[in-house]
């Protein structure tokens, strides 16, 4: 519960829950109290609809679940006053994540995405790159890429800690690849980061943050996350993400419950066998029908039909609402 707390904390600083409820339920005094100082600290004056809720004050489990439901139905009618208003394309934050990579993620999905996240860094706008275990083997490129050596440092810090907790729990970031991975032509953790990171691009990086801290700074963040899918989403998107572009070579339908998770296939074979899920193919690289600077630009202005609620992704279709914060522990 005390992660949960914290996670929330994160969620109500999402720019799409303006007006939104946020109910904690079970929390003990101390975890409240966590909570609402990180609500103070991040939002200063903080005055959103918040309701929490304690068993210990509220007495039964009946009084408790009907107060809840009733304080979200009450909280729900608030938050469907808000209107959208028009903004400019540098508000808009993306998270980048990749799922059941294969062999030709890093030649296709990962550097299109990466083309259409410089595209955004040039006109003012702002970039999540997570998964740090999967960054493993371009630690270099990456810190070269620091605007500031502080940046670099932590970012050098945050990687050695972290592998050193995954090594302390037997395991490692040289343990990345997963059998799927490997079946399909990711073989070695340094190709599956090499291709991990063409999703940042070329931009400098502006800052590096640890597992939820709110992006503040313009440019390209780097955010330590876990790889599995669902922990790095959810920790974007508490850092401030608005849309998560999502590649994948063997098809996963993660989603999120607050912002849309757009699933972009490394290979046409596998938009024709899932295309419930994938939202752009961009295997039409790998066939010779486009560039990736072509493909890029085509997934920008997709970005920008999700973004003014246009264009309804597959996982929100589905109602793949999936959230997971950091388990206690290591995680890959």
């Amino acid at each position: 519960m005390v992660a949960l707390c914290a996670l929330l904390a994160g969620y109500i600083t999402h720019p799409n829950c303006a007006g939104a409820t946020v109910l904690s339920l079970g929390c003990q005094n101390a975890q409240v109290s966590m909570l609402q100082d990180e609500i103070n600290n991040r939002i200063p004056n903080y005055n959103r609809p918040l309701y929490i809720l304690e068993q210990q004050t509220a007495g039964t489990e009946v009084n408790l679940l009907a107060t809840a439901i009733k304080q979200t139905f009450t909280g729900l009618s608030i938050a469907n006053q808000q209107e959208r208003a028009a903004a400019p394309l540098n508000k808009i934050v993306i998270g980048l994540e990749c799922g059941g990579s294969d062999g030709f993620s890093g030649i296709s999905a990962n550097p299109a995405i990466g083309y259409t996240s410089d595209l955004l860094v040039a006109l003012g706008g702002t970039v999540i790159l997570s998964e740090f275990p999967e960054l493993c083997g371009v630690e270099q490129e990456l810190s070269d890429r620091c605007d500031t050596e502080a940046n670099a440092i932590r970012f050098m810090d945050l990687m050695k800690v972290y592998n050193q907790k995954a090594e302390d729990a037997g395991s490692g970031f040289y343990m990345n690849p997963s059998p799927g991975n490997i079946k399909d032509g990711l073989i070695t953790d340094a190709i599956k980061s090499a291709g991990a990171a063409k999703k940042g691009g070329t931009s400098p990086v502006t800052d590096v943050l640890d597992y939820t801290e709110k992006v503040n700074k313009k440019g390209l963040n780097l955010l330590c996350t876990p790889g599995n899918d669902v922990e790095s989403t959810t920790a974007e998107v508490a850092s401030g993400a608005t849309v998560v572009l999502f590649t994948t070579g063997l098809g996963t339908p993660t989603g999120n419950p607050i912002c849309p998770v757009v699933k972009l296939s490394s290979n046409t074979a596998l938009k024709n066998r899932m295309p419930d899920i994938i939202d752009i193919n961009t295997g039409t690289i790998i066939d010779g029908e486009e560039t990736i600077e072509a493909a890029g630009e085509r997934i920008f202005e997709y970005l920008i039909g999700v973004a003014s609620g246009t264009t309804k992704v597959s996982a929100v279709v589905h109602g793949q609402d999936d959230f997971i914060p950091w388990k206690r522990g290591v995680s890959l």
